[in-house]
């Protein structure tokens, strides 16, 4: 492969990446918005290892006009005796926990191919060859969002958590959507460009594309 399509690749690597540990470090993958007695608004984010709750509370002042406060907490989600992880919900416990592992690992993986991209350009012969590892930690990144995505959807969809059957997806949820879907096309792009090298075709191999030399 050429020097210009590892770069290409890195910087196209790069950005999932920072949508990965944008997506893993914030705490809004689904939203609850409700309100209650105390409350004029309660909004609680859930994230893979954190849930925040903002509450709103509209007070009259005595000129008439009203004050607003605003609380805001994060605490560790989920919390074995918070959130029941040692009672009802442990299997929803467990398999959350594993959405939050798997969107770690992926960020581990996009690290790897990052600095193998680098390593594969410094010179030609590793060029040709280095393209194979590459793609394969990319889709192993992919893979994992797509692990955490899904774990997400499902506990969701099947509002397996008491608050979920009033939740929304938030701009977490969609960072990582948008995170897999450009590794799918990325993982495409480096293997059809790395076999198209092999093959000698100048526009992945370079101005010294090469062929196999058979038998």
């Amino acid at each position: 492969m050429r020097k210009s399509s590892y770069v290409i690749a890195f910087f196209a690597v790069a950005l999932t990446l920072v949508l990965n540990i944008l997506s893993v470090q914030r705490p809004d993958w689904l939203i609850v918005s409700d309100s209650d007695i105390i409350h004029d608004k309660v909004v609680v984010e859930y994230g893979l290892n954190r849930r925040c709750e903002t509450s709103i509370i509209q007070l009259p002042s005595p000129s008439g006009a009203k004050r607003t406060y605003v609380g805001y907490d994060c605490r560790p989600f989920p919390i074995r005796e918070v959130d029941g992880c040692d009672k009802g919900n442990k299997k929803f416990c467990m398999i959350w926990s594993t959405a939050g592992y798997f969107g770690e690992l992926g960020i581990g993986f996009a690290i790897v191919a990052c600095l193998a991209i680098l390593f594969g350009v410094t010179t030609h012969s590793r060029r040709r060859r280095i393209w194979k590892s590459a793609s394969v930690l990319v889709a192993l990144h992919v893979l994992s969002n797509i692990t955490a995505f899904a774990v997400v959807t499902e506990m969701y969809r099947t509002e397996a958590f008491p608050t979920f059957n009033h939740a929304r997806p938030g701009l977490a949820y969609v960072l990582n959507t948008i995170s897999w879907v450009l590794g799918i096309f990325i993982t495409a792009g480096v293997v059809t460009t790395g076999i198209s090298a092999n093959k000698g075709h100048r526009w992945a191999a370079g101005n010294r594309a090469y062929r196999p030399i058979d038998g």
